[in-house]
């Protein structure tokens, strides 16, 4: 059984801890011999989780740290999303984690993902990502271009401010807000379509998000291709990339040219009805895929080979 925090429903505690290349803020939720990192997107940090009861449920540990400019983490810790892999590789040295068993990319966070997988193969077994970004241009010009305004650091805690506001005392005006511009269906319809449990995850969830300096820095380093195209074709463990045609954020061509640059890639395609993959009705049977992936996917020593 999972709690209200491994639903999204709160805020969880988080760690703090100094490090060579600085300061990184972290989530260590342990539960058993078997860790999975996650990396989240945009505007999200290690207090909030989204989609983690997939791995609660199988008691896998979870270890998320918020990537450069959100939370507590400086943009100055790590810098790049290969930068910060190696961060991360030594937060997993300070805890005393000798194998991951997935680095899991979600959105943004998904070419740090595959930076991770690519340069610290004895580190991390497999690699899953979620709507995750891949070696194409992102996002678009029109986005870009409002985000650096709505999320610029000196005005981003005001735009979230009214965001909160909104959800909280507007919520079905503030989720179609919110999600017309992460998916390519009639919003009004993927807004009735949310079961009443989901509305409330969503609600929670996009009361606690901020963006801090991290997503103007998404913004200048997330979309530049050649690292990402580079590190994907280095990664030589299995991975899983899951992703829905539906979603406006990261296009679902993304999710196709990461399968076809990871040379061991699985692409999944979900039916959810927006770039929040967690909330499609297909989920319970993505999380039955993930389970097998991380279970029955090729040994260490395959892996190695």
């Amino acid at each position: 059984m999972t709690s209200a925090h491994e639903h999204g429903l709160g805020e969880h505690p988080t760690e703090l801890v100094e490090l060579a290349a600085g300061p990184v803020e972290y989530r260590f939720d342990r539960r058993g011999p078997v860790t999975v990192v996650v990396f989240y997107g945009g505007h999200m940090r290690a207090g909030l989780s989204l989609g983690e009861e997939v791995f609660a449920e199988a008691g896998w540990s979870v270890l998320v740290p918020s990537r450069p400019g959100y939370g507590r983490t400086p943009v100055s810790t790590g810098g790049s999303a290969g930068g910060f892999a190696g961060v991360t590789a030594a937060l997993c040295a300070h805890l005393g984690i000798t194998d991951v068993s997935a680095v899991v990319g979600v959105s943004g966070g998904g070419p740090t993902a595959v930076a991770m997988a690519a340069r610290h193969p004895a580190l991390v077994w497999r690699l899953i990502l979620q709507s995750a970004v891949g070696p194409l241009p992102w996002p678009d010009r029109r986005t870009r271009l409002g985000a650096q305004i709505v999320f610029a650091p000196h005005t981003e805690r005001v735009s979230w401010a009214l965001v909160h506001s909104l959800v909280r005392y507007a919520p079905n005006a503030g989720l179609r807000m919110l999600l017309r511009d992460l998916t390519l269906l009639p919003v009004r319809d993927v807004v009735s379509g949310l079961r009443p449990e989901d509305r409330a995850r969503l609600v929670a969830l996009f009361s606690r998000m901020r963006s801090g300096r991290g997503f103007t820095r998404d913004l200048k380093e997330v979309g530049t291709t050649g690292d990402l195209a580079g590190h994907a074709g280095q990664v030589s463990q299995p991975a899983l990339v899951i992703a829905t045609r539906q979603d406006a954020a990261v296009r679902f061509a993304h999710a196709q040219a990461l399968a076809a640059t990871l040379p061991h890639a699985e692409l999944l395609e979900s039916l959810a009805d927006s770039h929040l993959i967690w909330f499609g009705r297909d989920w319970p049977l993505i999380a039955e895929q993930i389970h097998a992936f991380l279970k029955d996917g090729p040994s260490r020593t395959m892996q190695r080979h």
